[in-house]
């Protein structure tokens, strides 16, 4: 082969190899959409608790229970959130260099896309698991075929979860450190 027929090949499979790789900063403005609805659901944290606060000796039990229970939803998706943002972006955008850093949340250290599935997987019963304590005490104000239903849903996120934690064990994992 001539060496300046080997050469165009040569860099139009650095460009291309460039474009791919460089493609996955087109990711940011999505993981900043997620911290912009982030703030959407704080906003809407503090609405509900001002909810209860104000409705402190006029609720009943019942309605400040699943006030609360909305309160610890909200929590538990911005916490999805936070593995999304901060796990996604350091599996497939770039590092974050926090090593040493107070803050660096433990899991990040080992985190790749199977394990944030993982993650993800369990984050995601932990929400349907609320949001079916929510539908049980408010079950007299809803139909059987709704709470019928929503359990199915929860179990399929149960089985779904369980598959994936599987599925990560079954494939080989590279020696730890």
């Amino acid at each position: 082969m001539k060496p300046e027929t080997a050469q165009p090949v040569e860099v139009r499979g650095k460009f291309l190899s460039t474009v791919l790789f460089g493609s996955r900063w087109l990711q940011v403005p999505l993981y900043l959409g997620l911290i912009g609805a982030q703030l959407v659901y704080v906003v809407h944290f503090m609405v509900e608790l001002e909810h209860l606060v104000v409705g402190t000796f006029t609720l009943t039990e019942e309605a400040i229970m699943l006030i609360v229970l909305g309160l610890i939803d909200v929590v538990m998706i911005s916490n999805l959130l936070i593995m999304v943002i901060v796990g996604g972006y350091e599996t497939f955008v770039s590092r974050l260099n926090l090593e040493g850093h107070p803050d660096e949340p433990e899991w990040l250290s080992h985190v790749n896309a199977n394990v944030l599935k993982v993650k993800l997987a369990t984050a995601i019963i932990g929400i349907s698991s609320i949001h079916l304590l929510k539908t049980f005490i408010n079950a007299p104000n809803l139909t059987d075929k709704v709470l019928l239903w929503q359990t199915v849903i929860h179990m399929t996120f149960v089985v779904s979860a369980i598959s994936i934690a599987y599925i990560d064990r079954l494939m080989p994992h590279p020696a730890r450190h």
